[in-house]
């Protein structure tokens, strides 16, 4: 069996909205294995974002715990989910989440330089990085000087030149044409078979769903159903 790069048991997140309590995630198991692509699907308000919210340490379960790369998250003070997110985790929003002041470079470089990475060496690993992104040339364009499949290339070399255990999407693909989707689909697929990234990303796009390899529905903050895929769009 592959090693278990996340392993989810218990999984209950409550919001309270204008005092009334609202179940996100009730009582969710989930394991993420090394080297898988999983789609996380269900409409909205099934509990997608939460579940990628909880993985990635961005928020804290009402009952339940995360575990990543076999630490449990509940055991960690803030310092500590800062320091995993930054060492272990990849994230990428659809809002892209660029620093508007920074260049394409400079946004990959950050994460690098939270690190410790010394300035020559985040330099040629992002120019590298966005090289083999097909975007090396618009390295010292700023993020309002690029398209937003430009800028969404720019997000995924961000989140994985630092070379993560576990890479997050939620719903990549919202604010793209059909034609960024699939090319930004064929990214996350050559860099999940090449460098053995591990992949989850939430969305309601079939397109997106198409590339994965396993598919977990969420109804109602449960998970439904989880299936391998029949095949795969590349």
């Amino acid at each position: 069996m592959a090693e278990l790069v996340a392993n989810c048991r218990g999984l209950t997140r409550i919001y309270q909205d204008d005092a009334v309590p609202v179940q996100a995630l009730v009582d969710v198991d989930f394991d993420l294995a090394a080297g898988e692509f999983v789609s996380l699907a269900g409409p909205s308000g099934s509990g997608k974002s939460t579940l990628l919210n909880l993985i990635g340490g961005l928020d804290r379960p009402t009952s339940g715990d995360v575990c990543i790369d076999g630490v449990a998250l509940s055991t960690l003070n803030e310092a500590g989910l800062s320091d995993l997110r930054l060492n272990k985790i990849g994230f990428v929003f659809q809002a892209y989440n660029l620093i508007p002041v920074l260049s394409a470079r400079e946004n990959v470089e950050f994460i690098m330089q939270l690190q410790g990475v010394s300035a020559r060496k985040r330099r040629e690993r992002a120019v590298a990085m966005l090289d083999s992104l097909g975007i090396g040339d618009l390295a010292e364009r700023r993020p309002g000087e690029l398209s937003g499949g430009q800028q969404q290339r720019v997000a995924v070399a961000r989140a994985i030149v630092t070379h993560p255990v576990l890479l997050l999407a939620d719903e990549p693909s919202a604010n793209l044409d059909s034609k960024t989707t699939a090319e930004l689909l064929e990214l996350l697929t050559r860099i999940n078979r090449e460098h053995g990234v591990t992949i989850l990303t939430a969305t309601h796009d079939p397109v997106v769903m198409g590339y994965a390899l396993r598919h977990v529905q969420l109804r109602d903050g449960r998970i439904v159903s989880d299936e391998k895929a029949d095949s795969v769009a590349a």
